[in-house]
């Protein structure tokens, strides 16, 4: 009887044996949501025209008149909700909190793979010192406008992924 109450114990000590903390396993690259990419590396077409649809938004501030983004340019969810009415009421907070809107700079381009996006991060220059605004712009596969967002700069990148509601201006 002592042997086999031995044996039981030795049995459940060995059974509850703490085991051992998970090792990391190596992610593969296709996992992988969001990686930065060289600014220098990305094609120069697709640089321009990003820079050139999100200055686009921003010189509506300055001007009051909007050329809204075609079939070409944007997709459909973007061209229905960027109105020149909405980009006013942006433009009203916008214009008295930092001024007049003067350039964007490019700072950082990132691709996310799960939705095939390429997100070109510009820092939006203003008159005024204080504003450190970021606009994003989302190019989908087709080098079209999926979603634009602005927000407050940050020099760490947010990773959020990418919706199709990401389309506003604040």
């Amino acid at each position: 009887m002592k042997k086999v109450i031995l044996l039981l114990s030795l049995i459940v000590l060995i059974g509850c044996k703490s085991k051992k903390p998970d090792t990391p396993t190596e992610v593969k690259p296709e996992e992988v949501k969001i990686m930065k990419l060289a600014v220098a590396k990305v094609d120069a077409n697709l640089k321009t025209k990003s820079y050139e649809l999100g200055k686009r938004i921003l010189m509506t501030c300055n001007t009051s008149k909007f050329k809204p983004f075609n079939q070409s340019e944007a997709t459909q969810s973007v061209i229905d909700n960027i109105t020149l009415e909405k980009l006013s009421k942006t433009c009203a907070k916008f214009r008295q909190r930092y001024g007049a809107f003067k350039d964007l700079k490019l700072m950082e381009v990132y691709k996310e793979n799960t939705a095939n996006i390429t997100i070109f991060r510009y820092k939006a220059l203003y008159t005024k010192a204080v504003a450190n605004k970021e606009l994003r712009v989302y190019m989908n596969n087709q080098n079209k406008v999926a979603a634009i967002k602005s927000m407050d700069w940050n020099d760490v990148f947010e990773r959020k992924l990418f919706t199709d509601t990401d389309t506003d201006t604040e």
